[in-house]
């Protein structure tokens, strides 16, 4: 089971992971999104030890469609999209794709 959280994004979004103890972060410039980010997310997809991507949910569109897609459909690592969007919607979804269950079934 991969143990290591993995941070992509800004300089502004990675700093704070890296202040709280997250040792994966790619630092990806916002006017370099377009060039370096799909290479940033294969990296991380590739390595073995991440069992968790972080990401702002307004990254998302600057991926192309084939890396989107591989990082949208990752069980392990799995994708969690923060600010933007995302909403408890988006999170509730995204760790139900990542543990198979809904939590938080609507008791009738």
């Amino acid at each position: 089971m991969s143990q290591e959280i993995a941070v992509i994004g800004s300089p502004e979004f990675t700093t704070g992971f890296r202040l709280a103890g997250v040792r994966v972060c790619e630092n990806v410039p916002d006017d370099r999104k377009d060039e370096q980010l799909d290479d940033a997310v294969e990296d991380v997809l590739a390595d073995d030890d991440v069992g968790i991507i972080v990401m702002h949910d307004d990254d998302m569109p600057h991926l192309s469609r084939g890396t989107r897609k591989a990082v949208e459909t990752s069980v392990e690592p799995t994708l969690v999209t923060l600010g933007g969007g995302a909403g408890s919607g988006g999170l509730r979804g995204q760790i139900k794709r990542a543990i198979g269950i809904d939590l938080m079934e609507d008791e009738d």
